[in-house]
């Protein structure tokens, strides 16, 4: 096989287990309790207004008479349609639908017009020229790794959309769990779920930060302890992040009680640098910065990792697995 060859056919397989994907979600989503292959003679049935034969329905759906049989047995046990003697031939059946059939093709038909849109928008991803990409990130994954990589992304692939949310980890993460955004960009500590994989992108060092006000405290270093005699700034109770500190001052013999708590880690340094309190920020916002200084101290300093979030049962669309591609690329 030819390599054009060999990439035409990877795509079609892709395009028919995405479209097989599409149709079972479309399934659950309007909740109708039968398979694929029964929903798609149920939709030929109906096209066939007085019904079909046997025969006609194996060769519109090019399989075998029996395999038609068995099938239209089991929606006659469910009530969806009733066989019925042609005129004049007794051996052959026409296959109708009842009225409960008919209710469930109303319901079907909506199902297909979804599948079509999702089809077409699935088969126009595959040259990168149309789409959209949902991420979640979290403040510090976001100016860390993620904005250099949306901006080389959007430089390839200029006719895709991107749509970034920003929240805290625990956030990012329920929106990848509930197919509110294909892709999660977060620090750890995580939560692990056997639905999610978990892909480690690089480390982070964050450090103790203080404005001018505080240059006593970047003179030498000191012990960690010494920082409970000044007003610390953290993120709040409920995020992993103060669990991490909780846990890191904790392990020194330090107890962790701050004085200020911030919604989000970009609050963090502009409390800092009113010389409000002190605070822990990843190394690489001081970039640029003045007015903040990094305190230097005698214990390890904590290390975090980026990471990549994404579901293990959802494969991603062509779009989002480039977006991958890039994240992870070293």
């Amino acid at each position: 096989m030819s390599g054009f060859s060999a990439k035409a056919n990877e795509l079609l397989v892709e395009i028919y287990r995405n479209v097989q994907i599409l149709e079972q979600n479309e399934l659950k989503k309007q909740r109708l309790n039968i398979s694929i292959n029964e929903m798609h003679m149920i939709e030929l049935i109906a096209k066939g207004k007085t019904g079909m034969t046997v025969s006609e329905i194996a060769q519109q759906l090019k399989v075998t008479k029996p395999s038609v049989t068995v099938a239209v047995n089991k929606l006659v046990q469910k009530g969806y349609c009733e066989k019925q003697r042609l005129p004049g031939d007794g051996r052959a059946v026409q296959v109708m639908l009842t009225p409960e059939g008919k209710k469930l093709y109303s319901h079907i038909k909506i199902a297909f017009e979804h599948i079509a849109a999702g089809e077409k928008e699935i088969i126009s991803d595959k040259d990168l020229k149309s789409g959209t990409v949902f991420v979640a990130a979290s403040e510090v994954a976001l100016r860390c790794h993620l904005l250099p990589v949306l901006k080389k992304f959007r430089t390839l692939y200029p006719d895709i959309r991107v749509k970034v949310s920003s929240s805290v980890t625990m956030q990012a993460i329920e929106e990848v769990k509930s197919g509110e955004s294909e892709l999660a960009i977060v620090t750890t500590p995580t939560v692990k779920s056997p639905s999610l994989e978990q892909i480690k992108i690089k480390d982070i060092c964050e450090v103790p930060v203080c404005s001018d006000d505080f240059d006593a405290l970047t003179k030498d270093r000191i012990p960690l302890k010494l920082l409970q005699n000044y007003s610390l700034i953290s993120m709040n109770e409920q995020t992993k992040t103060y669990e991490f500190y909780a846990e890191y001052f904790s392990n020194h013999g330090v107890e962790f009680s701050p004085d200020i708590e911030a919604a989000t880690a970009d609050q963090i340094l502009p409390m800092v640098k009113m010389g409000i309190g002190i605070g822990f920020v990843p190394r690489e916002f001081l970039i640029g910065n003045d007015n903040v200084n990094e305190i230097l101290i005698n214990e390890e300093l904590p290390r975090r990792s980026i990471c990549l979030i994404k579901r293990r049962d959802q494969p991603l669309g062509v779009a989002a697995r480039e977006l991958e591609r890039l994240i992870l690329a070293k």
